[in-house]
């Protein structure tokens, strides 16, 4: 009766959790939704759904007599502009308002048809956060977003060939809306072989029947149109935007992005697009046939995009569909692909990857790559692997017991014992300080309210005796080796040090490359804070006071110049000052994990050349650098409430292969868990499940 009654307890408590996480997912979603039509409906007429407006507004395309082609603004099929013709009086009064909420609801629809058409087995959980998780990330994706502003129909051969796959009763009307949709969209029209391979024959007659049949129609009524499309544009090709330009994420973009061009480039796009296609449709046809139709539809869109002439960034939603493949036999590797994907998908490809020349053809095609990855390389796991339910799980290790009964105030914050995957790590660390950079640059405030900042740290520091700025920096100015040292300790080690600490522990102490990693973040978040609420002039940008900028050399401090670095930088966000933020934690992580004592004492030394780099350069006060150890503190300290403390009890394997070492014969093993199971559970607090 008492395990009856605590089960439905436990039931109750689980219930009502799911339903809070539930409504404040779909209110993320609503929130998400009501920026994103506000961003688009505050915009002025002339600035917001160009595309559509060039089309079908007053002064569209649709309103002019002769070739819907004459301009470069309408890209669409002719069928496209047959449709469009007769909304172009009714659109001219009501164009933004209703374009807007009409692509709403088509988001909306999208989001609760792949939440109904996840693959199998779905939890219980799943089943429940999907559809509002689905909208949130199709809102935030580049695609919808692009799509608001420009007011594109490219969501709707999207939904169409999603509605005729999962939700349409019968063959002949799920053929019908897929060949509507590709008499939208062309490319489309490889769902035929899809749905042919996978027994749904007579959908694929019918998909190509109507797609045949439409084109005909739109030839019957604008057979000039439909010439230039078909003929003389081949699909398509060439309307609109340069084929060349970054927004083309298409192989025939890409390869004219890398100087081929003439019969070359039309030779080897055929050859790479036939390839695609094979690889890719074969793929497709295998994961349906396993019971994943969603993933399958998903690859087919991916390769319609490669293979496509020109693939905008608005017509790519099919990219981020791909997430619902599972990859990875470890628990701690799924996640791998679906923050690569949902990375992709809404950030530009300038914050995935370093502005290194040698990246500079992946980041600029990081779209293209994203979907031929997903088409034909990623080796998503089939529904009979027995690793698809039930990946090798992550091992979990609880923290010593802190000597206050509430820490850690998150006991849901699991401590993981094993290495993290090393591609997740570099992509949220990269991202992460995109992010960071990002939001400094535009924390810049007010010059006075900077130069005000500034004198008030005079004024704190002279009431302390500690303003030896001016004297640090007119010292070593004087001295030629000394600025030489301080100039170069300054612009140099900022990045390396932490960087290779953090790779040292996470090669040789996983463990602790964790709990520094969460401290170093929590720290750089604060130091955001200080940024936007308190703008300060650093010395070398105080007028009057005869500061020398001994790296940048004699300003203008109405316009200074920083070279490249002029327009990225908030020259203004000193405090707290992250150069020396960043050492101190560098010197207290090696001092506290460090083996030898010559290497704290070697670890120490570098943020205290920091802190008279900072001082002697004229980039920071001496408040600055405590504001810096401040922000640090509180990083380890947030570090330390959240999740614990740093060490941890021996995992339960550990464990039992000491004690299986330590007693010999085939006793051994029997010992060391009858041992095992002596220990109190806060002992061996060791819980093992996937993430």
């Amino acid at each position: 009766m008492a395990n009856a009654e605590h089960s439905v307890r436990g039931s109750a408590t689980t219930d009502s959790r799911m339903g809070a996480a539930r409504a404040v997912l779909w209110l993320v979603a609503a929130v998400l939704a009501i920026r994103q039509a506000t961003a688009v409906l505050r915009l002025p007429p002339g600035e917001r759904l160009i595309d559509l407006e060039t089309w079908i507004g007053e002064n569209g395309v649709l309103h002019v007599k002769g070739s819907l082609y004459d301009t470069d603004r309408f890209t669409g099929t002719p069928f496209a502009g047959l449709v469009l013709k007769p909304l172009t009086r009714s659109a001219e009064q009501s164009l933004g308002v209703a374009w807007t909420f009409g692509t709403l609801l088509l988001v909306v629809g999208i989001g609760l048809v792949v939440a109904r058409a996840l693959p199998g087995p779905v939890s219980r959980r799943s089943g429940l956060l999907a559809a509002p998780i689905a909208i949130s990330l199709l809102m935030l994706s580049l695609p919808v977003r692009n799509s608001f502003y420009l007011g594109q129909t490219s969501i709707i051969p999207v939904l169409l060939v999603l509605v005729g796959c999962f939700v349409a009763r019968g063959e002949r009307s799920s053929g019908v809306l897929i060949g509507i949709g590709a008499a939208l969209q062309p490319t489309a029209l490889l769902f035929a072989p899809l749905l042919w391979f996978t027994g749904r024959k007579q959908a694929a007659v019918t998909s190509a029947g109507t797609f045949a049949a439409l084109s005909a129609l739109s030839w019957a009524a604008l057979p000039g149109d439909s010439w230039t499309y078909w003929v003389h544009h081949v699909a398509g090709a060439g309307l609109g935007a340069r084929p060349d330009s970054l927004a083309n994420q298409s192989l025939h973009g890409a390869l004219l992005r890398f100087g081929l061009e003439g019969p070359l480039e039309i030779t080897l796009y055929a050859a790479l697009a036939a390839a695609v296609v094979w690889f890719g449709l074969r793929r497709a046809v295998r994961y349906a046939r396993d019971g994943q139709l969603l993933l399958a539809v998903a690859l087919t869109g991916c390769v319609a995009v490669a293979v496509s002439p020109t693939a905008w960034q608005h017509q790519l939603l099919w990219v981020l569909l791909a997430v619902v493949g599972r990859v990875g036999k470890r628990a701690s590797d799924r996640m791998l692909w679906p923050v690569l994907v949902i990375l992709v998908m809404t950030l530009p490809g300038k914050m995935l990857l370093p502005n290194m020349t040698a990246l500079h053809p992946v980041r600029d095609n990081a779209l293209l790559v994203a979907a031929l990855a997903a088409a034909v390389a990623v080796p998503f796991l089939p529904r009979t692997s027995p690793y698809f339910r039930r990946p090798v799980p992550t091992e979990y290790v609880s923290p010593v017991p802190s000597r206050w009964s509430r820490i850690p105030l998150l006991p849901f914050w699991r401590r993981v014992s094993a290495r993290p995957n090393l591609l997740l790590e570099l992509l949220v660390i990269r991202v992460g300080y995109s992010v960071y950079s990002h939001i400094r640059t535009a924390a810049t405030g007010s010059v006075g309210a900077a130069e005000e900042h500034g004198r008030q740290v005079v004024a704190i520091e002279q009431a302390l005796h500690i303003d030896i700025e001016l004297w640090a920096n007119k010292a070593v100015a004087k001295a030629e080796w000394a600025e030489s040292f301080f100039n170069f300790y300054y612009t140099s080690f900022h990045f390396v040090v932490p960087l290779s600490i953090l790779a040292i522990l996470y090669v040789r102490r996983p463990v602790d490359y964790r709990w520094a990693r969460s401290s170093l973040a929590f720290a750089t978040v604060l130091a955001l804070l200080g940024f936007w609420l308190y703008p300060l002039a650093p010395p070398r940008l105080m007028p009057g006071m005869g500061f020398i900028d001994t790296v940048h050399g004699p300003q203008d401090l109405a316009n200074p110049d920083y070279g490249a670095m002029t327009a990225v930088t908030n020259q203004y966000a000193a405090m707290p000052s992250l150069h020396f933020g960043w050492s101190l934690w560098c010197g207290l992580v090696v001092v506290l994990l460090a083996p030898k004592l010559w290497m704290k004492l070697l670890g120490l030394l570098h943020p205290l050349f920091t802190a008279g780099a900072i001082v002697a350069t004229a980039n920071h006060w001496i408040l600055d650098a405590v504001g810096g150890a401040a922000v640090v503190g509180a990083g380890f300290g947030l570090t330390y409430v959240l999740s614990g403390r740093r060490k941890l009890l021996p995992s339960t394997a550990t464990a039992d292969r000491e004690k299986s070492a330590a007693v010999p014969g085939p006793a051994g093993p029997a010992k060391a868990a009858e041992g095992t199971r002596g220990k109190s559970s806060e002992e061996t607090a060791v819980r093992a499940a996937p993430q």
